[in-house]
């Protein structure tokens, strides 16, 4: 059988792009430095080495390509580099995605190329990053806070000043700042793979923000803008927070600056989709761009950053009324870090020394107290340090459930409080 126009000449293209495929595929290296060296390297989230670091990748990574030939990066790349005492770089380091499309002209795909082949980046001391200090509010022993409400519109009035909208490419979202000196704090999804970001204050003035510290776990991030006598706002600890309490969330939901939605604390959580840290459930509408701003409680203070993030239902749809902020307790244990002299709570994890307990009932969303101190709902499990603990499980209309406990490193107590009811 004779071969028709059509093999042939693909036959011809196939041959023509033997050269280019070659020329295209061959390995090149990928070199990562900073000053300091001895950095920690991530690429996606994968700790790879320490700078300077070096790796090899197929020509393809480097290169456009429109044809099926040669190999690609078929993901965009970020890549981290932080090291102790300094503050962390985090950047995309792709474009894309592009199409190739196979000489059928019918079957494609797409890839994404590195931007260079150096990266080298300088990470500032975080001495002279994290200066001011971070105002809190955290109150020990089960004391009341006698402080009065304060009206939504007071709380908006003092509070609006300090958020702040954070803009990219991308998008937009939101933060507020946390001290006099230009730190916010924002959701890491607001600025992920960005050195940088145009911060935009309530008046309309503009400053470019450096991203100092990300969390990508917690979903956390610090900006940093230069300057000083900032309005900021101040951090409430989690024993702060009670279930049922009305908080007001602000931030800029789809281009729309300065809005504000008010609800409830629906519940405390620890742990959402497998995230670490404390969640705070509540009803107050999040939106896109809400991500990063601050969920107050009725005296202004913030107890937590909203995140856009709800629950599914079996069919994937977002249930409505059900929106997350991570805890100022989180917070101010990322704080903890660069302001030593902050006040911080116990976290889930944060000590080396301690053991987990976990808590089952057969009434779920009772209280958990520790040593006095509120630690969410039942059920829940709990890092606690190492040593004498008194537990507490509270719920209306039943009497409270007590036990005097003792926690060993690296153990797991599994506790199934039976609640009776109240005389």
């Amino acid at each position: 059988m004779r071969p028709s126009r059509q093999h042939c000449l693909l036959a011809s293209l196939a041959l023509l792009a033997l050269p280019l495929l070659a020329s295209r595929t061959h390995a090149e290296t990928l070199t990562i430095t900073s000053a300091p060296p001895g950095a920690t390297v991530e690429i996606d989230g994968v700790v790879v080495g320490t700078t300077p670091y070096h790796v090899k990748y197929p020509g393809g990574y480097f290169h456009k390509t429109h044809t099926v030939f040669g190999q690609r990066l078929e993901h965009s790349m970020t890549i981290r580099i932080y090291k102790d005492g300094y503050t962390s770089h985090e950047l995309k380091v792709t474009d894309g995605p592009f199409e190739w499309v196979a000489l059928n002209g019918r079957e494609h795909g797409k890839y994404w190329v590195l931007k260079t082949n150096h990266i080298e980046t300088t990470l500032q001391p975080a001495s002279t990053v994290f200066t001011g200090a971070i105002k809190t509010r955290i109150e020990r022993g089960g004391e009341v806070d006698l402080r009065p409400e304060i009206s939504t519109e007071e709380i908006v009035e003092n509070a609006s000043p300090a958020v702040v909208t954070l803009q990219d490419s991308d998008g937009l979202g939101s933060g507020f700042l946390i001290t006099e000196t230009g730190v916010i704090a924002t959701n890491h999804h607001v600025v992920e793979g960005e050195a940088s970001i145009d911060v935009v204050f309530r008046n309309g003035s503009k400053l470019l923000g450096k991203v100092v510290y990300v969390d990508s776990s917690r979903d956390f991030a610090l900006v940093k803008v230069e300057g000083t006598g900032f309005p900021y706002l101040r951090l409430a600890g989690l024993d702060r927070i009670r279930v049922g309490e009305t908080v007001i969330a602000i931030g800029s939901p789809v281009g729309l600056e300065e809005t504000v939605t008010r609800g409830i604390i629906s519940a405390v959580r620890s742990g959402v989709d497998d995230q670490p840290g404390t969640w705070l459930q509540t009803d107050a509408s999040i939106n896109h761009g809400n991500s990063g701003g601050p969920l107050l409680d009725a005296h202004g203070d913030v107890v937590g950053i909203n995140t856009m993030r709800g629950e599914l239902d079996a069919g994937g749809n977002a249930i409505n009324g059900i929106a997350f902020a991570l805890s100022s307790d989180d917070v101010l244990t990322a704080l903890h870090r660069f302001y030593p002299s902050a006040t911080t709570v116990q976290a889930p994890g944060s000590e080396e020394q301690v053991g987990r307990v976990s808590f089952t009932s057969d009434n779920p969303g009772s209280e958990i107290y520790v040593d006095g101190k509120f630690f969410g709902q039942a059920p829940a499990t709990v890092s606690l340090p190492v040593g004498s603990h008194h537990v507490e499980i509270k719920t209306p209309g039943k009497k409270s459930w007590e036990r005097d406990l003792e926690v060993l490193k690296d153990r797991q107590i599994t506790l199934h409080p039976v609640l009776e009811p109240a005389p």
